[in-house]
């Protein structure tokens, strides 16, 4: 079983690839972000803090991911990992966490539920929350830019929890083949977020860099050249 590759991630972004681009994200209305190695970092080591100190989380708890596929998607996925937590893309998990960009209502009695507004700008949670709702914009730039929590447990191989009856992902299952090599990956909103969170695994385990595009927007091929672009992921 593959071990938890993410704190090794997580180092080479810092040191390696510190000040050059490992996420750059395309969304609509002509939104781009890019993220250094460093930055990407900073904003994981942020969200693992938050949830370690606000949301009690520890290693073995199940964080529901109920997100589109964005950059702050991949941001959640990587803090899950890093605290050892298990990572969970739908509701089938039974998460005691659950991170949406949707509506921010309990599903399950002692549901925490965590909001997340997408646009890049946002600095809190766009209207009312309900009671016991944590709005994860307005307070995550408050915690270290620098994680402080537990090291994941060694052997926490697996990436993905196990639905009713069902079987954990081991990171080895989730990643996609290696690259071979730094690459500028074109990661498409429609190839779905487990293989994009797979291959972007992948990809920063090689030094290289992954273009994430939202759900309908096309980048024009100009801009594909001027990233760079070495490689698309399949739909």
């Amino acid at each position: 079983m593959t071990e938890n590759p993410v704190p090794s991630i997580l180092s080479t972004l810092r040191t390696e690839q510190a000040t050059s681009p490992a996420l750059i994200w395309y969304g609509p209305d002509g939104e781009r972000v890019e993220l250094s190695g460093r930055v990407l970092d900073n904003w994981v080591a942020k969200t693992s803090n938050f949830a370690i100190e606000e949301l009690d989380v520890e290693p073995g708890t199940t964080v529901q991911l109920d997100m589109p596929v964005h950059w702050k998607s991949l941001v959640w996925a990587l803090a899950a990992w890093q605290t050892g937590c298990l990572l969970s893309l739908s509701a089938a998990a039974q998460a005691g966490v659950r991170v949406t960009a949707a509506e921010p209502q309990a599903t399950a009695p002692g549901e925490l539920v965590v909001a997340v507004a997408l646009p890049a700008l946002a600095m809190a949670w766009p209207g009312s929350l309900p009671a016991g709702a944590v709005d994860y914009t307005a307070e995550v730039r408050s915690f270290a830019d620098v994680y402080t929590g537990p090291a994941a447990p060694a052997g926490a191989g697996d990436a993905l929890a196990a639905g009713p009856g069902g079987t954990a992902v081991p990171f080895s299952d989730l990643m996609a083949p290696a690259a071979g090599g730094p690459q500028v990956l074109l990661a498409p909103a429609e190839a779905g977020l487990t293989k994009v969170l797979g291959a972007a695994l992948d990809t920063w385990s090689t030094g290289g860099t992954v273009i994430l595009s939202g759900d309908g927007v096309e980048v024009p091929a100009r801009t594909l050249a001027a990233e760079r672009v070495t490689a698309r992921l399949g739909v």
